[in-house]
């Protein structure tokens, strides 16, 4: 049985056109420990899966399932919970608190969380550590380079320990060299964390990296390279 798996999902939106249906019936099944790269044109729909595939939206049909757990089936403030434990979220745009510190801002899920302060600081510390920022745990988020703002990020997302992990364009910010490094930093980190991964890029060299790529289009996800009207089950 897969770790995720996301069968018939709708999702639309209605906007001043009417509405848009973004997803039309899209399937997904990511294996335990699987790094899936997902991409497609821009404004198809790619962050949109993300986003319901992490319960940060709600689906208009179909169902979603992460480990034994019906994501769709459960009540908001149920599901919000379990996105905050078991679901780490990585975005372009960092989306760090510029008022807070490194160490500061990666503490922030788990003091959300109710962690301790003696272990909150210490998973900080040592995700800081890991993405190489040892030295910088006092910096803003201003006083530090794209980069390492992306890095904070990164151990912001593994705080509360996920098992799963959902990059929105984790590289896309990011110059040629800087992009390079954070792809390695992420693979090495799903394999040592053991967690299980989606992607979305437009970087080719990060879609290589993944085990797999998946092509949206049309509201629906093909492996790359298969016509979207051609019945897959991904």
């Amino acid at each position: 049985m897969a770790f995720l798996e996301a069968i018939g999902v709708v999702k639309s939106y209605r906007g001043p056109r009417g509405v848009l249906e973004v997803l039309r019936g899209a399937d997904l099944h990511v294996e335990a420990g699987e790094m899936v790269a997902v991409v497609g044109a821009s404004g198809v729909g790619k962050s949109t899966l993300l986003h319901v595939l992490g319960g940060l939206d709600s689906l208009d049909a179909g169902t979603l399932r992460i480990g034994d757990v019906r994501i769709d089936a459960m009540a908001d403030e149920a599901r919000v919970g379990f996105r905050n434990q078991r679901v780490g979220f990585i975005f372009q745009f960092h989306h760090l608190l510029p008022e807070f510190t490194a160490l500061e801002n990666v503490e922030m899920p788990l003091l959300i969380g109710g962690v301790g302060a003696y272990e909150r600081r210490s998973r900080a510390l040592a995700l800081l550590e890991r993405v190489g920022l040892a030295g910088r745990l006092d910096h803003l988020p201003g006083a530090l380079s794209g980069g390492e703002q992306q890095r904070v990020a990164i151990a912001r997302a593994l705080a509360s320990q996920p098992a799963l992990l959902l990059a929105d364009e984790p590289t896309g910010n990011l110059d040629e060299d800087t992009a390079r490094d954070i792809q390695a930093l992420l693979r090495e980190i799903h394999t040592e964390q053991h967690l299980t991964s989606v992607i979305v890029t437009h970087n080719p060299a990060m879609a290589a990296n993944c085990d797999r790529t998946l092509r949206l289009q049309a509201g629906l996800l093909r492996p790359d390279g298969v016509p979207y009207n051609q019945g897959v089950n991904v």
